[in-house]
């Protein structure tokens, strides 16, 4: 199963990755996102474009799905109004290898934070600060782009 979805309702991230499991798998590999409290944050709000988040996310999961011949793969991502702590991403993939399961984990993170039209604001108090795209997650997505899946 190649699934990706987007939900207002916390993750559960142990019934996500049970639910991922596939016949013959040798690998999972997890990445679950938290909202931090940096700098006094008390809240993250996201927002996105319904239809077109939808079909990037569920397109990068295929595209790991057929890059690194996973058995299974999973992104949930939540959008609201989160506070520190609550789990805002999970992905999940599920392979024969640990090498593909781990590959395709890392990749499907850091495209999402790149290719998936989402928008952050960092709550502070009563006041809400948008997130800035980073120069580092653009590095991240170019080491992918640049190099060829690993077997």
């Amino acid at each position: 199963m190649i699934e990706a979805r987007i939900q207002v309702d916390p993750i559960d991230v142990g019934g996500i990755i049970d639910g991922t499991m596939a016949e013959g798998a040798g690998a999972v590999a997890t990445f679950s996102g938290i909202v931090r409290a940096d700098e006094g944050v008390n809240a993250l709000e996201l927002e996105h474009y319904p239809a077109m988040t939808q079909a990037i996310m569920q397109s990068l999961a295929e595209e790991a799905g057929a890059r690194w011949s996973l058995l299974g793969a999973r992104v949930v991502h939540r959008v609201g109004k989160m506070t520190p702590g609550e789990t805002v991403v999970l992905v999940v993939t599920i392979a024969e290898h640990r090498h593909a399961a781990l590959d395709a984990c890392a990749f499907l993170i850091d495209t999402l934070k790149t290719q998936a039209p989402f928008w952050k604001r960092e709550w502070r108090g009563a006041a809400g600060d948008w997130v800035e795209p980073r120069q580092n997650d653009d590095r991240a997505l170019a080491r992918w782009r640049e190099h060829p899946a690993e077997d």
